[in-house]
């Protein structure tokens, strides 16, 4: 099979953001783990509507064509308030029968809880919408501090091996529900 495609959404629309430099260094791992190609959809550009109406715009179509081409997602998501962002919630709600029988991954910022308190909101929202959320994460707790001024990791072993770990179930879900996909039309 050829390269698996998955959608690496940044999540956070908020000024001053941390979550390019986050993406960044996971695309970099995806390119290292060499299974996929990345497509980073950076919300921020994709401009989607808060009003939510039967009529999509051009901007929720353009995204839509972007994750219907995926096979797997990575969310990358700050945690505001314990929950994720407002603009990942519209995102998902604009969008319902692209995430189906697709695997779902999450990386994760924050304070002390390192964003795991908005993975575990979004885990039930992705089970509603018929996306299978892989276990394994990767999360970075006090995440302005592991970062240099250069968008590096000062300490990269850790996180390097829990992208990896979640990359390879990701990759291993991705083929699988590809493949299942392709045999029997997934039906809600």
């Amino acid at each position: 099979m050829d390269k698996l495609d998955v959608a690496v959404i940044i999540g956070s629309t908020r000024e001053g953001r941390f979550g390019p430099v986050v993406a960044n260094w996971f695309a970099e791992r995806v390119a290292e783990h060499g299974d996929f190609r990345a497509d980073v959809i950076d919300l921020v550009d994709a401009n989607l509507p808060g009003a939510l109406s039967g009529r999509p715009t051009p901007e929720v179509a353009a995204v839509s064509e972007r994750l219907e081409r995926a096979d797997a997602f990575v969310v990358v998501t700050p945690e505001y308030n314990h929950s994720y962002p407002a603009a990942l919630k519209t995102l998902l709600d604009w969008h319902g029968t692209q995430w189906r029988a697709k695997p779902v991954g999450f990386v994760s910022y924050g304070g002390l809880s390192g964003g795991l308190r908005a993975i575990e909101h979004l885990r039930p929202v992705f089970a509603e919408l018929h996306a299978t959320t892989i276990r394994e994460t990767v999360s970075f707790h006090g995440a302005w501090s592991q970062f240099n001024d250069a968008g590096e990791l000062i300490d990269a072993a850790p996180a390097d091996a829990a992208a990896k770990k979640m990359l390879d179930q990701l990759s291993w879900w991705a083929e699988a529900l590809h493949h299942a996909r392709e045999a029997r039309p997934y039906r809600t």
